[in-house]
């Protein structure tokens, strides 16, 4: 076994892979960029190395640097995680040539699988099923839109050598084909650096159910059975379980077979992953092998019980597979979801920023937390927006959910907009329940995901007697540090000379206003809003938790307030607002900026679609941005004209900043 290994990563997965070095008596060794100086993976690594720039073109895909880390620093081993540089041939053969072991596959296994059109000819030819589709090498418009009109429609169009989602469309008739190819090459080219593309037929509403393998040095090669990773959104998993609601042991066992058939095809080492697409019938084809480990690979260890990374770092150093096929059992259910910072209802747009509160579920063995930050930190815009997975594990799967649905509603996150509110009504949506969710259905549906847009009245009133009891309770902690703890003055129950017993709370929800006028104290209280009245009874605030009566109706809430804001949650909903000043100064014509396009966060334009002088109407397409691995499109707020361009193809960005204005 290893001594010393280098992770040529950051963020969970680098944190990650130090746990178990760690439990093995390995020493472990942390690459980081000038972004990532005080980042978590940095600091618990034994050794850590500066290694470029906050780009990772500049730090993370310096294969260089990371060798020449790996030599400084003695390490014997390179664990590339995921992303970045961990399915990169050319890195792997200069870690060997450089004698450094690179704990993956070898190059040769990764070429083969490098290219999508290679790896469906190769399956093909060693008989595993794959879907009709064309992979030849002539790329011109003409032979493209020939060859998607003979494999008939819908049809898929995916980046040769893409990966994570990106440079893939879906064609619905030959009129929408050549508007769909150039979008998708000019994606490919930007993320890939190659816009060779690949066609295929569309499996219509289809499952997305992945086989991990492991292979051997000494000719070994088994598979550790599925995940299923059918809820997507534009083809970045979302939820990822296992064992699948959808397959019979016969299906299981033909897939398993499949993907192992797979492995052996290019002489497969240490872990991988065979992705299959599956049909309504049953029917599974190949789609890909990811020759890395994978992000959602805790879901595999929580139901076999095995440490994956611990198998990469044996496997790595020489050793054969622990385990036999026939020794590899499921035993319950896991269920994976991921925390990001972003706006589902900006369309997910990516966010940064200081994590200024960050509370997740305590980790226990029904409950697992991978994560890279901690509270405090900054999620940084050059790098995945993930703030954490969130893994459960039970005997079944009603009982993982239900753990899920727990867990869920014990996080807490401030600073960044998070999709935390999303994935508890992910949870909870019948699709998911009845395990009947196929990959498109997120996109035809989104909607239903979407959290409520108004403040609902009992979470409302929730809020509104949680505060109240914070400010008695502050009040009295005042009047006790006074000198007269006994002063009628230190009563927070609005009465002052002159004015009518009443507190008024305003808070803001998605920018409305909301304003709830409180009469009384201690727990009892009547509450307006809206021109309703509520009489409050019993309410007690003890350790986060409300207990209280309206109008005789009992109800139990969980609160927590943080910097900037309040969070109300009754097990199944949750209201996030911000306290305000009652009384507060909004400039005349705040909100206007129908003349200017701004840019929602930063990044880089990689587009302009329109230049100065020209008309456009309200919602053109004006200029294309790149953010956070994204192409975000920038529409026009208006019709009109277009007075100043002020950002041309290439340029970097800060968020806010004014692209375009129109003519008045």
């Amino acid at each position: 076994m290893f001594d010393k290994i280098l992770i040529a990563n950051r963020g969970e997965i680098a944190c990650r892979v130090i746990r178990t070095a760690r439990k093995l008596g390995i020493r472990t060794v942390a690459v980081f960029s000038e972004a990532d100086a005080d980042a978590q993976h940095a600091r618990l690594a034994d050794e850590a190395y500066p290694i470029g720039g906050p780009r990772p073109q500049d730090s993370y895909l310096r294969g260089d640097a990371i060798i020449e880390a790996a030599k400084k620093s003695g390490a014997q081993a390179i664990h590339p995680g995921y992303g970045f540089l961990s399915e990169n041939a050319d890195f792997a053969d200069a870690a060997e040539a450089a004698g450094i072991v690179f704990i993956g596959p070898k190059a040769a296994s990764m070429r083969k699988m490098g290219s999508k059109a290679g790896a469906k000819e190769l399956m093909l030819a060693a008989g595993v099923p794959v879907v009709p589709g064309y992979t030849g090498e002539d790329q011109s418009a003409a032979t493209l839109q020939r060859e998607a009109d003979r494999i008939g429609y819908p049809l898929m169009i995916k980046a040769a050598h893409g990966g994570g989602g990106k440079g893939m469309r879906i064609v619905r008739n030959a009129g929408e084909f050549l508007p769909n190819l150039e979008s998708c090459q000019r994606e490919a080219k930007g993320a890939f650096g190659r816009d060779r593309v690949l066609l295929e037929r569309y499996v219509e509403q289809p499952r997305h159910i992945e086989i991990q393998v492991f292979g051997d040095a000494h000719g070994n090669a088994i598979h550790l059975h599925e995940r299923e990773c059918s809820a997507q959104r534009r083809y970045q998993k979302v939820l990822e379980e296992s064992p699948s609601p959808f397959l019979t042991p016969e299906m299981r066992s033909a897939m398993g077979a499949a993907a192992v058939l797979a492995a052996r095809a290019i002489d497969y080492v240490n872990a991988g992953t065979v992705e299959f697409i599956v049909a309504p019938d049953g029917g599974f084809y190949f789609m890909e092998i990811n020759t890395r480990l994978q992000v959602e690979h805790p879901v595999t260890e929580l139901v076999t019980g095995l440490d994956l990374v611990e198998w990469q770092l044996r496997v790595a150093a020489g050793d054969a597979l622990p385990l036999r096929q026939e020794d590899i059992a499921q035993h319950g259910h896991a269920i994976e979801v991921r925390l990001y910072a972003e706006d589902p209802e900006a369309g997910f747009l990516p966010g940064s920023g200081k994590l200024k509160q960050l509370r997740l579920p305590a980790p226990s063995a029904n409950v697992r937390i991978d994560s890279g930050v901690i509270e405090g930190d900054t999620v940084t815009i050059f790098y995945d927006p993930m703030i954490a997975k969130l893994i459960v594990w039970d005997e079944d799967r009603p009982s993982a959910l239900a753990r899920l649905r727990e867990a869920l509603a014990q996080c807490r996150i401030e600073g960044p907009k998070s999709n935390v509110e999303f994935l508890e009504r992910l949870a909870r949506h019948p699709a998911i329940v009845g395990g009947r969710i196929d990959t498109g259905y997120l996109d035809r549906h989104l909607d239903e995901f979407m959290p409520a847009q108004q403040a609902e009245t009992e979470l409302l009133l929730a809020a509104a007697t949680a505060k109240l009891l914070m400010q008695e309770a502050e009040r009295r902690e005042q009047a006790l540090a006074s000198g007269d703890p006994d002063s009628p003055w230190a009563i927070a129950d609005g009465w002052r000379l002159g004015h009518a017993g009443g507190r008024t709370l305003a808070f803001l929800h998605r920018g409305q206003r909301l304003e709830v006028v409180g009469h009384g104290s201690g727990g009892e209280y009547r509450l307006e809003h809206a021109g309703g009245r509520v009489e409050v009874s019993g309410a007690r605030l003890t350790d986060g938790a409300l207990s209280v009566r309206f109008d005789g109706q009992g109800w139990r809430f969980q609160v927590a307030s943080g910097v900037d804001t309040l969070d109300v949650h009754d097990g199944a909903r949750r209201l996030r607002l911000e306290p305000v000043a009652q009384y507060r100064y909004e400039p005349v014509g705040a909100g206007r900026g129908e003349d200017r396009l701004v840019a929602p966060m930063p990044g880089r334009v990689v587009l302009a679609k329109a230049g100065v002088g020209d008309t456009v109407v309200e919602g053109q397409e004006l200029l294309v941005m790149e953010a956070m691995k994204m192409e975000l499109a920038l529409k026009s707020p208006r019709d009109g004209v277009i007075a100043e361009l002020r950002a041309a193809a290439g340029d970097f960005v800060e968020a806010d900043a004014v692209l375009v204005v129109l003519e008045p």
